[in-house]
């Protein structure tokens, strides 16, 4: 497939208004564009991560996917869904479900169970993977309080879910498959 974009500057959104993919006008501040920028964030965080991923590591195959993955999550929530409540619009997405179930298993069978909370830090690539989670979690948020509103294609929702499980637990495999998360304590005590 191939996109033209020859204008950048367009002036078409200087009043607070934008348009959806079917052309629609819409205020920017409406619950579809909330839920397309916060896709547009964790995809951005992605990237960012990506940065503190060792390039020979099937994770970074991952997360390039991951970020089309994003990109068509985009595409299909730039256009209101024309079919009945509870159709599925995501053409495959399923397999998108299914490929970040496995991604996200291949990683958490090598780490020990969880023994406390884990808190956002330890490496600098988990840190950034935390952060992308919590994004995530953020568009899966304003996703759903716009299927609340207007149909959504149920995968959408359980891509999202299942991104921020994946980036958990690659969080984890970067701090050295857990051994180096850094755990929680009750009130900061160390115990």
């Amino acid at each position: 497939m191939s996109i033209r974009i020859d204008r950048i500057v367009t002036r078409g959104g200087d009043q607070g208004e934008t348009s959806l993919g079917d052309g629609t006008r819409v205020d920017k501040s409406c619950a579809r564009i909330e839920a397309l920028g916060a896709v547009d964030e964790a995809n951005a965080t992605i990237g960012v991560l990506r940065l503190h991923v060792p390039h020979a590591s099937p994770d970074t195959a991952c997360l390039a996917r991951i970020q089309s993955l994003l990109f068509d999550i985009g595409g299909i929530l730039c256009v209101p869904e024309s079919g009945p409540a509870g159709t599925d619009q995501f053409r495959g997405g399923d397999t998108a479900v299914a490929f970040l179930e496995q991604a996200t298993e291949r990683l958490r069978v090598r780490q020990a169970p969880l023994r406390s909370f884990v808190l956002p830090a330890g490496s600098p690539g988990a840190a950034h993977a935390h952060l992308a989670r919590t994004v995530a979690r953020r568009a899966e948020r304003r996703v759903v309080t716009l299927s609340r509103l207007e149909p959504v294609s149920p995968s959408v929702l359980r891509c999202l879910n299942r991104l921020s499980d994946y980036l958990f637990v690659l969080a984890r495999h970067l701090n050295n498959d857990g051994q180096d998360d850094v755990l929680w304590h009750p009130g900061g005590q160390d115990t």
